[in-house]
């Protein structure tokens, strides 16, 4: 006897498996725009989820999780390292070696498909207080029980509103070792997200705003 090829919908909502379990680890990440006029007062609001980090941002959490080398008795880079940073084999053979890192937001005025593999904004604003320019502000990045955020501060010191569609969280990368006797640094660039907004957000002649990327992490 041959069962009817048929089922309800009813029978197929009792075998679905909710996608989150009660006790799953779970990782957020959003970024926020606030906009102030050259008053002061806040005159707009944007919060969305970020959907876009590249594999840069993978391999740099990569770094607390697995450490450096490839092994405990290795004196060679992590492949992640290697390939993707492309660090320099270099530092694979001098000791008292170290890494660190720097965050920063970065705004643009384009648009461009997302990739794991984007290295940049398709349209970068500069920092300066010249046409089309931004006056960009210290980064402080701080850490909040699971979460960290990054907050980006910048002015419109121009004549003329500037438009902000794209949004990205940059990093620079610092080896530091003694090759010998002097001191040596390098330093590599890295783009670890890139996410655009809905709609443009305009900063006003003379206004700021405040850019956030918040990441957390629960469970």
């Amino acid at each position: 006897m041959v069962a009817p090829d048929t089922v309800s919908e009813e029978d197929i909502d009792k075998l679905i498996i909710p996608d989150d379990l009660p006790d799953e680890p779970s990782f957020e990440a959003y970024i926020e725009a606030k906009v102030y006029d050259k008053e002061g007062h806040l005159i707009d609001y944007r919060r969305q989820p970020m959907r876009s980090l590249t594999q840069y941002f993978l391999v740099l959490m990569s770094i607390p999780l697995i450490g450096t080398f490839s092994g405990g008795s290795s004196s060679s880079l992590t492949g992640l390292l290697a390939n993707v940073f492309g660090l320099s084999s270099q530092v694979s053979t001098i000791y008292n070696a170290n890494i660190v890192w720097t965050w920063s937001i970065q705004l643009g005025s384009g648009t461009q498909a997302f990739s794991p593999t984007l290295t940049g904004l398709d349209a970068p604003i500069l920092n300066g207080s010249q046409a089309g320019q931004l006056a960009y502000g210290t980064t402080a990045v701080s850490y909040t029980g699971s979460s960290v955020i990054v907050l980006e501060t910048v002015s419109n010191n121009t004549s003329s509103a500037i438009d902000v569609t794209e949004m990205g969280l940059a990093c620079t990368v610092y080896v530091q070792y003694y090759p010998s006797s002097n001191y040596a640094n390098e330093s590599y660039n890295f783009l670890l997200s890139y996410d655009t907004f809905s709609s443009a957000i305009s900063i006003p002649a003379g206004g700021a705003a405040a850019f956030q990327i918040t990441i957390s992490f629960t469970g």
